[in-house]
């Protein structure tokens, strides 16, 4: 009984560790603008590098999945300036204003 009480207590812990690793949200949309406009507009507005990129360029669901998997490929090197939770809040700012969220938005 008690081999398999920390079997499961093991089991438990390796499942949230790895699910952990990039937690998306909740974060603080107000924050994630203000991150936004600071750090990722210089290269994502029209004619820049990155191309432009408003919350409106991607879907909800998309946004989740550039977050959660993607996490920059072009530039790698990008997102790992940022501290998860200021990731966390930028994530929050694009998800809900997403061009199929209830308040879709630039970031203007």
């Amino acid at each position: 009984m008690r081999k398999t009480s920390r079997i499961i207590a093991i089991l438990a812990i390796a499942m949230f560790t790895a699910t952990s690793a990039m937690a998306i949200g909740p974060g603080n949309p107000k924050k994630g603008k203000y991150l936004f406009k600071k750090n990722c507009k210089q290269c994502h507005v029209a004619g820049a590098e990155g191309g432009e990129l408003t919350p409106l360029s991607k879907t909800m669901s998309q946004w989740k999945r550039f977050f959660e998997r993607d996490q920059h490929k072009a530039k790698p090197e990008v997102w790992g300036k940022y501290k998860e939770k200021d990731l966390n809040d930028i994530f929050q700012f694009l998800y809900d204003h997403a061009a199929d969220s209830d308040q879709p938005e630039t970031c203007g």
